[in-house]
């Protein structure tokens, strides 16, 4: 079993992204679309609707609000991007790469619908902006024709993609000039805060949704990082230009459109900046510059996410092929394909305020685990963590919760569907148990939260919180499996459990060794057992139980109870060195539990369990804990738990019937009190009789003496044919009749 355990196969890696590293720069590859996309159709066509709802003041905190949120993301994309390298996938590399795949694929999967999405945002902000110039035309079919021409330009080059931006950016240099030159267009009646009487106002986290997607242009430099040349220099710093670039003209903007317009006008003409502008039609070359620019950038980012996610294994085996790029760009061809379709479903709609909202939820997540990624890596400040861009963990985890809080004040049920979404893709990557050939913050994270642990744990162990932590010594697993399913049915997955082996081969290399354990962990897991695993080299296996024993845990995180096998071999010299290690055991003030199979039998049909009780003190308390546990394990689920106890005549039954009913019941396990009228039988036979039907049997064993081994045998022949026994015998200082209390 061992050396079967031992040739394991390999497990699949998942392949590590590493994308195409282009020549894009700072300016160009990163503040240009982020810049473009902040400023882009929220600000042409909605600002003043906002301005018009909430009011002069309403609006810069509204302004004031979202580019914090940013902000601080932003801080956290720095800290993160100038401590690895950050390739194809953007954000969604950043989190896989240091909460896990896992994780990272729960918050991919929707950042590529984010993204995907906001491609339908911004041409039907263009087709709503041609609309209002050519009445006559229809707007979803705008929408839908741009959208396909938006997606062509994206396959035929990212590269020219981007060169094209920068001419956008100088038709929305032009068209502020323009509206900053401009004149007034009726006498203003917007209040500082809230809409006059003579409009009916939207709300102000509704109208707050609409307008968030404005200052979540950030994502657009970082979903391109798979092409810059120096990601980790160029996504801080161009991220952080266009955050501040973004919030001075957007802290502007509302003072002009307060000023030249009504709240009325504000809120019906969607084209306001048009009227009031020097020259109109620069209003419309930046918008439609923004709009297409913006759209531009999305087709671009969400097709990397999605490459990113395939070739990560994230995605089902079957669409692996959507990780594959094509031509010397490694551009996401069928990628795009595939978020042209989204794109062109959500165009159909042809509602920015639905669609807008919508987006708001996706990236205020996608922002939300972003900056606890970095917020878990900076509190943890691993030596592996080495980032340039320093920043406290405070900021990124203020930045997280300003986060939640604000999709919760946007809408509640929404914020409960993303995370019901979120989780849900969680679990389905967990129970993929994908392998991944990078490390991540996880394990930094539990080795944290054990320190703590460890350190606050007292010696002394507390009546009220006891569990049985098991050390097991099973040998191979399959070989004792009767162990394992006994002790999973006593930790129930609450209480720790080691599952331990002795290799007696001196022989035995420290590789041999780690890889059998790894072989053992394997094959629990495999069954759903949750354990750890411990494997010892020793010249006998009681000598490397003992070692165990004495050696394994740390501090006071020890196995309080040994889980062990009866002994098979006759030989008087075997019993007596394994009774030796019970009392070594014993002495040691670990619990001992002896596990004596029925080989016929096995467990039974788990309906019956049988204790032979004493009292609720030492050996009867711990038995009746075991049972309780046992009875109350999914294996035993409708298992009736019998306590039995021997008496000598009628009058001894009444006073015990008398006396332990309600000591039972206060115990509150539904154990059944069976007092046996022995009538001078001896207590084996009565044993025998009154078990022969049970499942399981539990019996407490003597404290170890100096004829220890004499005992041991006679136990063992008085209690062969019985149904599966458990030998127990408490050593541990504590009061279990104080756990039962």
């Amino acid at each position: 079993m061992l050396k079967r355990l031992l040739r394991r196969p390999k497990p699949a890696k998942v392949k590590v992204v590493t994308g195409k590293e282009g020549g894009l720069t700072t300016f160009g590859g990163v503040f240009t679309p982020s810049i473009l996309t902040i400023l882009g159709v929220i600000m042409y066509l909605r600002f003043g609707w906002v301005v018009g709802n909430v009011g002069l003041l309403g609006t810069l905190v509204i302004v004031t609000l979202s580019t914090l949120i940013t902000f601080l993301t932003a801080l956290s994309i720095a800290a993160i991007a100038t401590d690895q390298r950050v390739r194809i996938g953007g954000a969604y590399y950043m989190i896989s790469r240091s909460l896990g795949i896992e994780i990272g694929g729960a918050v991919g999967i929707p950042l590529f619908l984010a993204q995907g999405l906001s491609v339908a945002l911004y041409t039907v902000g263009f087709a709503e902006s041609v609309i209002g110039v050519f009445p006559g035309l229809d707007i979803k079919i705008i929408g839908l024709i741009t959208t396909v021409l938006v997606a062509v330009l994206a396959l035929t080059s990212a590269q020219l993609a981007i060169r094209a931006q920068f001419f956008i950016m100088a038709a929305i240099a032009l068209s502020l000039l323009s509206l900053l030159f401009g004149k007034p267009l009726e006498a203003s009646d917007v209040q500082l805060w809230g809409a006059p009487e003579t409009v009916t106002p939207a709300p102000f986290w509704t109208v707050f949704a609409v307008f968030f997607p404005a200052v979540t242009g950030i994502m657009a430099g970082v979903n391109l990082s798979g092409d810059l040349a120096n990601p980790e220099d160029s996504i801080p710093k161009g991220t952080f230009a266009a955050v501040g670039a973004g919030y001075v003209i957007y802290m502007a903007l509302p003072v002009l459109l307060a000023l030249r317009a009504g709240a009325e006008t504000l809120i019906e003409d969607p084209l306001v900046m048009r009227k009031m502008a020097f020259w109109g039609d620069a209003i419309l070359l930046g918008v439609w510059g923004a709009t297409l620019s913006s759209a531009i950038g999305s087709i671009l980012g969400a097709p990397r996410v999605l490459q990113a996610l395939a070739l990560d294994g994230v995605l089902p085996r079957r669409l692996r092929w959507l990780g594959k790029g094509s031509g010397e760009e490694n551009t996401p061809r069928i990628g795009t394909a595939l978020t042209l379709v989204l794109s062109l479903g959500a165009v159909w709609i042809g509602d920015l305020n639905l669609i807008a909202p919508v987006l708001s939820m996706f990236f205020l997540t996608t922002y939300a685990v972003l900056n606890i990624s970095a917020g878990i890596e900076q509190f943890l400040d691993s030596p592996s963590f080495r980032p340039t861009f320093r920043v406290h963990w405070a900021f990124s985890m203020l930045g997280a919760a300003g986060c939640v809080a604000v999709m919760l004040l946007i809408n509640a049920w929404a914020t409960l569907v993303a995370a019901v979404f979120v989780v849900a893709v969680f679990v389905w990557l967990e129970r993929r148990s994908l392998q991944t050939a990078w490390g991540d913050v996880r394990q930094g994270l539990w080795m944290s939260i054990t320190r703590i642990g460890l350190m606050r744990l007292r010696e002394a162990p507390d009546p009220k919180n006891w569990r049985p932590h098991l050390l097991v010594l099973s040998g191979a697993p399959k070989k004792r499996w009767y162990l394992i399913e006994l002790a999973t049915a006593w930790t129930q997955n609450r209480a720790l459990m080691t599952v331990a082996t002795v290799m007696t081969d001196p022989a035995t290399t420290a590789e041999r060794r780690l890889a059998l354990e790894a072989n053992i962990r394997d094959y629990l897991g495999r069954r759903g057992v949750q354990s750890l695993v411990r494997t010892v080299v020793a010249s006998n296996p009681f000598e490397g139980a003992e070692k165990l024993v004495e050696t394994y845990g740390m501090g006071p995180l020890v196995p309080n109870t040994v889980v062990l096998g009866d002994t098979q071999e006759p030989d008087s010299a075997h019993v007596e060195r394994f009774c030796e290690m019970i009392a070594e055991i014993h002495r040691a003030r670990r619990n001992v539990v002896v596990v004596r199979p029925n080989e016929e039998r096995g467990f039974g049909d788990h309906k019956r369990i049988d204790v032979w009780w004493g009292g609720l003190k030492g050996n009867g308390g711990l038995m009746k804990i075991l049972a309780y546990l046992l009875q109350s394990g999914l294996d035993w689920p409708e298992a009736e738990l019998r306590v039995k106890i021997v008496v000598p005549n009628e009058a001894a039954a009444t006073d015990v019937r008398s006396n332990l009913t309600s000591v039972l019941d206060r115990t509150r396990t539904g154990a059944t009190l069976d007092v046996i009228i022995g009538n001078d039988a001896p207590f084996y036979e009565i044993l025998h009789t009154s078990s022969a039907d049970a499942d399981v049997v539990f019996l407490g064993m003597a404290t170890p003496s100096e004829n220890f081994a004499d005992y041991y045998r006679t136990l063992r022949a008085r209690t062969e044919g019985l149904p599966s026994t458990v030998f127990v015998l408490a050593a541990e200082e504590i009061g279990f009749e104080e756990v039962l209390a």
